[in-house]
């Protein structure tokens, strides 16, 4: 199994997931981590020459069809990961990772070998209310 994480160093979760740099991805066997791999990630800035649309009032950001784009770019170097670990993100962006199949979680817990055993045994509780 393997599982993602926004980063900018490698060790913690970002808390921005439209401005992270990279993604660490964990391999887990048997139940223990076995590998980090860091992967370059699209973000905002790979984007600010595009046509960018405003949110609409009463509506959380990111969900109109041209950022679930932006977010499909940005999950394609993840889309062997079952899930993504993130400090925050956008309503947009976590349900675009679903429909890719890709399970977001919001978590407060900053190292990320910490968020992935807690996610390996089932403890790690998904923030949704943190969700912008």
């Amino acid at each position: 199994m393997k599982i993602a994480a926004i980063t900018e160093n490698g060790k913690t979760i970002s808390q921005h997931f439209g401005r992270a740099p990279y993604y660490l991805v964990v391999t887990v066997e048997n139940g223990q981590i076995s590998e980090h791999e860091l992967r370059e990630k699209l973000g905002h800035a790979h984007f600010s020459n595009q046509p960018h649309a405003k949110d609409q009032p009463g509506q959380p950001h990111g969900m109109d069809a041209v950022s679930h784009n932006k977010h499909l770019r940005m999950a394609e170097t993840i889309s062997d990961c079952e899930s993504l670990l993130c400090g925050r993100m956008g309503m947009g962006a976590y349900q675009s990772m679903q429909a890719l199949g890709i399970k977001p979680i919001v978590t407060d817990i900053q190292d990320i070998d910490q968020a992935v055993t807690a996610y390996i045994k089932g403890e790690i509780v998904d923030q949704v209310e943190q969700l912008h």
